[in-house]
This record gives structure tokens, C-alpha cells and sequence, in this order.
């Protein structure tokens, strides 16, 4: 079935694509919503041209539109009506179990007749993140919340050490260890389906409205080698 991915640049959209794929599913797609006169990633902050650049390391066209928070859902409706008439026929997010959003989800696919695939659903988080770690991908973290995590948790590789303390920290704080709640947003820079690896250099680190974000100052594409 050729489908759309909806892409944050972050771990679960991801490792929602590469399952995805894994299951015969013809990506065409990535869908990405950047915040109007900011240029970043709606909800994980990533800046627009870092999708970009992850759209070509994967070799994956990407749709990306600006939007506000009160004109998401129309810009959503138009990239819906787009893929739709291209001859899509599903669309992929990295759901995991909160309702709200699959029903959301399902309301918009009926509405353009899609299919919602959703391969991250019911899964547990630990089986999650050990898939994303075992697959190849690697990560780095981007935005913390504050309430949950500080600052020495920007710029962290999500690897078994990363679950570790992140497990040992939920059991104080409370935090989903998947950061389904916001705790923290990733960006990724490798892993299975990518055809280049994005080399980073990373920058300052600012706080704003209780999130810590960090900075990404360079990137560049480099080859794999077989």
C-alpha cells in the first residue's frame, strides 16, 4: 500500500516508518508541520531545514507546511486532500496509546479515505525503545520538560545507559520513558533507513515556558559505506 508518514524527526515517527516498510508498506511520503515565523518542528522544535536534511538522508520526499496551533487542523486537511489525490492510500504515525490522538487520527483518514496505520500501538514502552536501539537507529535529545528532566539530559544518545536512567528516574518522577507526555522529544540522525547519516554539531542550550531545548549549530550529510 503506498502511504504517508507523519514525520517530527523524532524516535517513534521513525521507528513508526521503518516498521512501516518492514511490512511491505510503499513510503512516499513524510508529512511535517513547522510553526509559522519560527521554522521549527510544531512539537518537537527541531528546526525545518534538520527535516529536510532527514528527508534526503532517507531519500523520502517531504511535504512540510507552516502553520499556527489554530490553523494546524486546516493545514492538516489540505496535505490530507493533496496525498490523497497522488494516490496514497494510508497514513503512518507514531501513536502509542493515547485514544485522543487515534481517534483524531481515524476522524481525518475517514474523512479522505486512508487507512491509519499505527505500528507503534499497544506496544510496551520498553519493547519501544529496545526496538529503536536493537534496529540500528541512533538519537539525540533535543527538549526536555522541565518538571520531569534537566538540563544534562539535552544532547543525550538514546541507548540501554539512556533507558537505564530514564527507568530509574520514572520511578520518583513519574515520567512515560517513551516521552508520550511531552518529557522529551529526540532527533535522529541514523539508523536502518537511512541512506546518509547526518553529522552534527551541537550548540547552546535555551529554556523557554518550562522546556529546555537544544541547539543544533551544524549538520551535514555524510555517506555510508556498505
Amino acid at each position: 500500500m503506498k502511504v504517508a508518514c507523519s514525520w517530527s524527526g523524532g524516535k517513534d515517527s521513525c521507528l513508526a516508518c521503518w516498521k512501516a516498510m518492514a511490512g511491505g508498506h510503499d513510503v512516499r511520503y513524510l508529512v511535517n508541520f513547522v510553526s509559522t515565523g519560527l521554522g521549527k518542528d510544531s512539537f518537537h522544535g527541531t528546526k525545518a531545514e534538520l527535516m529536510h536534511m532527514q528527508s534526503e538522508a532517507v531519500s523520502i520526499p517531504m511535504i512540510q507546511r507552516e502553520t499556527t496551533w489554530d490553523g494546524y487542523e486546516k493545514e492538516f486537511r489540505d496535505v490530507m486532500k493533496r496525498i490523497r489525490e497522488e494516490g496514497i492510500e494510508g497514513l503512518v504515525t507514531g501513536d502509542m496509546d493515547i485514544l485522543e490522538h487515534r481517534k483524531w487520527v481515524e476522524d481525518m483518514c475517514r474523512e479522505f479515505d486512508l487507512q491509519p496505520l499505527l505500528p507503534l500501538w499497544g506496544l510496551g514502552r520498553e519493547a519501544i525503545l529496545g526496538e529503536f536501539i536493537g534496529a540500528g537507529f541512533e538519537a539525540v535529545v533535543v527538549c526536555v520538560k522541565g518538571d520531569f528532566l534537566g538540563e544534562e539530559w539535552l544532547g543525550r544518545v538514546i541507548d540501554e545507559r539512556f533507558v537505564v536512567d530514564l527507568q530509574d528516574n520514572s520511578r520518583s518522577s513519574g515520567l512515560d520513558i517513551c516521552g508520550e507526555n511531552g518529557e522529551y522529544h529526540s532527533f535522529v540522525v541514523d539508523g536502518p533507513i537511512f541512506r546518509q547519516r547526518i553529522s552534527v554539531t551541537l550548540g547552546g542550550r535555551t529554556w523557554r515556558d518550562g522546556y529546555g531545548f537544544l541547539d543544533v549549530d551544524n549538520a551535514r550529510l555524510i555517506k555510508k559505506v556498505d
